[in-house]
């Protein structure tokens, strides 16, 4: 057993290794990262997918939400985080009005491709599935957002819980169908009850990856400076200081793995009903 785990670190990580854990019913691990250094680190230590999150704006530049990430800046954190990795799966953030269009969304994409992403992550449901069709016929792989959409902060009031009452669980539920057969190859669902998020993982036969959004989808992603508690802005409820647990970088990563693979992170404390 151990000699099998140590070739599946072995192997580079894809969107056909992510679809095998799922049926498998490995729990996906994953992770933000913005530099060379964290990623090679994080790399070493088995994280699945890393992605260059435009959660840069408020962790790297201190704003209060991600509108102010521009294409260029993820480009940038991609082609850094490339550099690092040798297994991982690299997904990058399409930021804010990057994808307003189709046309103008393959552009974009095209850019952080040749940056170094393997799969490009957008927020939305049912007025993307052109987009996403398009995206597929041009070789391009697409994760797609449901939930708390950090780029709708303004539509939604605040960074707040989504999908708590019977019309708006459905129709999260009902557009996570529709992306899946427009060709999204992995979802993130974010800051929705748990049992809704363990439904639609359910539904769905593609991998589900979870943040505030309990311990039944098929795996976690946590913001890297989070996980470390040292985030300029708040720590939100859904994330776990691993750091402060382990005291040592590596063991923190380690740590969050563990506990993502046995799912006891995150518990009720890190979840929402």
């Amino acid at each position: 057993m151990a000699s099998k785990i140590g070739a599946d670190l072995m192997k580079k990580v894809t969107t056909s290794t992510l679809l095998k854990m799922k049926q498998e019913n490995t729990k996906i691990t994953a992770l933000t990262a913005y530099d060379a250094s964290f990623a090679k680190l994080f790399d070493e230590q088995g994280i699945d997918i890393l992605l260059i999150g435009d959660s840069l704006g408020m962790v790297l530049k201190g704003d209060d939400d991600t509108l102010s990430v521009t294409l260029d800046d993820i480009a940038y954190h991609t082609r850094s985080v490339k550099k690092g990795v040798e297994r991982a799966f690299v997904m990058a953030d399409m930021p804010f009005m990057s994808y307003s269009t189709p046309e103008q969304t393959y552009l974009s994409a095209a850019e952080l491709m040749r940056a170094g992403a393997s799969m490009v992550k957008v927020e939305g449901g049912s007025w993307l599935h052109d987009t996403i069709k398009g995206l597929n016929q041009r070789s391009v792989p697409v994760c797609g957002h449901l939930g708390l959409t950090p780029q709708s902060v303004h539509v939604f009031g605040g960074f707040k819980v989504q999908g708590r009452d019977d019309l708006q669980a459905g129709n999260i539920l009902e557009q996570a169908i529709e992306l899946e057969q427009a060709g999204i190859q992995l979802l993130v669902l974010e800051c929705i009850p748990k049992d809704l998020a363990a439904k639609i993982s359910q539904r769905l036969s593609i991998p589900v990856i979870g943040i505030g959004a309990g311990s039944k989808t098929d795996g976690q992603i946590l913001v890297m400076h989070d996980m470390f508690g040292i985030s300029a802005n708040y720590m939100p409820k859904f994330s776990k200081n691993y750091l402060q647990q382990t005291n040592n970088i590596r063991d923190a990563v380690s740590q969050y793995i563990k506990e993502v693979r046995d799912e006891s992170f995150p518990s009720d404390e890190h979840s929402f009903n």
